[in-house]
């Protein structure tokens, strides 16, 4: 078996997932999958201690400047963040979640939590510890790859010259 397709065929399922935006749809939730994913980029922002943009949202979603625009309006409309004025530079606004958007990033985060336990229920305590360390580890070398790095060193180590 070729791990390498494996892996590959498994993150065109999960995007693809993604797109169809099958976790909204079993959710119920009453704002659009997009909107969602507008809140998820605006909480990272704050989680990493930085301000979420327009052009934030733009790049973590991967659509342009009118596109992100939309769906930022929509989310405020959608009460879930507000705009702020930007005090080094009045061109811009900051996207800030309100209280209702966090309160729906937590309602978000349980749901999609309790779909995962459901997937893993059946796999054995250390499956599930296997999965979660070598998806972390994947991801951060992923991300380092993609920005033009290196996998860490861990993983350089671990996979031979």
């Amino acid at each position: 078996m070729d791990e390498i397709a494996v892996i590959e065929g498994a993150m065109v399922a999960i995007r693809r997932s993604q797109r169809r935006r099958t976790l909204a749809g079993l959710s119920g939730a009453s704002a659009s999958g997009a909107v969602f994913d507008v809140l998820d980029v605006v909480e990272a922002a704050e989680r990493d201690g930085e301000r979420a943009t327009v052009s934030t949202v733009a790049a973590a979603l991967g659509v342009d400047q009118p596109r992100a625009s939309k769906l930022v309006t929509a989310a405020v409309e959608a009460g879930l963040i507000r705009r702020e004025a930007d005090q080094a530079d009045g061109r811009r606004s900051l996207l800030v979640r309100t209280s209702e958007g966090v309160e729906a990033s937590e309602r978000i985060h349980e749901f999609r939590r309790g779909v995962i336990e459901r997937v893993v229920s059946s796999w054995s305590g250390a499956d599930r510890a296997d999965l979660a360390r070598l998806l972390a580890r994947f991801m951060a070398d992923f991300t380092s790859v993609t920005s033009g790095g290196a996998p860490s060193e861990g993983a350089r180590r671990r996979s031979g010259p």
